[in-house]
């Protein structure tokens, strides 16, 4: 498995390399007149750097999905123990019988 996982870096590496080096012209940001200040940059970080903010934000919505379920979980369990609880203490408690203890 180790070996596949390190041919999977491999190739994404000289993917990234790859694309990096064909994708050089730069690029000028440009939304009304609040981008004008900013140098071109090359395509090829726009492209990752949009791809990282994706990454992040899909992240910390996972994390946050997370949270929800656990908080989902500790409530049912709590609801799953009172009710076990509750069940217990409706049964009746086991008949003795006197003729089978021993004296």
């Amino acid at each position: 498995m180790r070996i596949v996982y390190l041919i999977l870096v491999i190739v994404f590496a000289l993917f990234i390399v790859t694309f990096s080096q064909q994708n050089l012209e730069p690029v000028q940001l440009k939304y009304y007149d609040y981008l004008k200040h900013i140098t071109p940059i090359p395509t090829y970080i726009l492209i990752f750097a949009s791809l990282l903010v994706g990454v992040i934000i899909t992240a910390f919505w996972g994390i946050v999905e997370r949270f929800r379920l656990n908080r989902t979980i500790r409530r049912l369990n709590k609801l799953v123990r009172d009710l076990r609880r509750e069940l217990h203490a409706s049964e009746a408690p086991p008949m003795i019988d006197d003729q089978k203890i021993p004296k």
